[in-house]
């Protein structure tokens, strides 16, 4: 959990990054860099392909385990499934809870969880949506509770960890629009909202959203347990709408570039001593991705 010092630190160095002489040079070196990369991108199928088209002109792309067909499925489901149980419906007496997640703990016993967020294929499209090399910054494994609490996720809000956000949720169980799916704004509307909004960073209420767009332009991706959401959460308005019927389990993948806009709000999922007791389960290129800042 961050603390206000933190929050405040974080802060304050977005609104550094801001002033033109630091904010332009940086712009600058991450065109540079976006070049320099081009003819290193990994070649894509064109079912990939199609996945990083539909990113970077919708913002979202939802399809399913299935069809991914990604390697090593089968054990990040049946971890799950041992896993969801463990997840307790109430972890304090805090009214304002509305999410819990998994432990490192309870993480590290089912690595496969960690390690399906390293396949290649997975790495190779958010490299290509980048145009960058990788950085992998884990898996969270959640809980969303049936309740009325409206704040932070399950308000409107862009990640601004960098320029350009991956992230992979899983469903692992049925989602109905009452079940709290995972809703967003389309990227080209999100863009004029933004703009009319003067929108920077931080999270929006409903009905401050809705002076600039009709809750009809609102998609909630919702699906089967496996549904898989694949979304540039930098670049469009999101929210978790608030689950009335059932919990809501899933489990998110999170990737920037090892470049970030903002490296400072950019965090692992599991502290570096896990991370290292991983690694020797890592290719070198897993390594590069996991432990990018030593690169940095």
């Amino acid at each position: 959990m961050k603390t206000l010092a933190t929050q405040v630190r974080n802060k304050l160095l977005m609104n550094v990054y801001e002033f033109s002489l630091i904010k332009t040079p940086a712009e600058f070196a991450y065109q540079a860099a976006l070049a320099k990369h081009m003819s290193h991108l990994p070649i894509l199928s064109s079912t990939d392909q199609a996945i990083v088209e539909t990113l970077n002109n919708e913002g979202l792309f939802i399809t399913s385990l299935e069809e991914l067909s990604i390697p090593f499925t089968s054990e990040i489901l049946e971890a799950a499934k041992n896993l969801m149980p463990k997840i307790p419906r109430v972890l304090c007496d805090d009214e304002k809870e509305f999410v819990i997640h998994a432990t490192t703990q309870q993480i590290m016993e089912y690595p496969e969880i960690f390690l399906w967020g390293l396949q290649q294929r997975l790495l190779n499209i958010a490299e290509n949506y980048f145009g960058l090399p990788v950085a992998y910054h884990g898996a969270y494994f959640r809980r969303d509770l049936v309740n009325e609490v409206q704040k932070k996720s399950r308000l409107w809000h862009m990640d601004r960890e960098d320029r350009k956000l991956f992230k992979v949720i899983i469903y692992l169980n049925d989602i109905n629009d009452d079940g709290g799916p995972f809703q967003y704004i389309p990227k080209d509307i999100t863009s004029k909202v933004a703009d009319s909004l003067g929108y920077k960073s931080g999270y929006i209420r409903d009905e401050s959203i809705q002076r600039f767009v009709s809750p009809s332009n609102y998609k909630s991706c919702t699906g089967p347990s496996g549904t898989v959401v694949i979304a540039g959460t930098s670049n469009i308005f999101h929210r978790g709408k608030v689950p009335v019927t059932d919990d809501r389990f899933t489990i998110f993948f999170d990737y920037t570039s090892r470049q970030p806009k903002f490296p400072f709000y950019c965090k692992s999922s599991l502290p570096m001593e896990d991370l290292d007791s991983l690694s020797p389960m890592f290719s070198e290129h897993q390594k590069r991705c996991v432990f990018w800042r030593e690169e940095s």
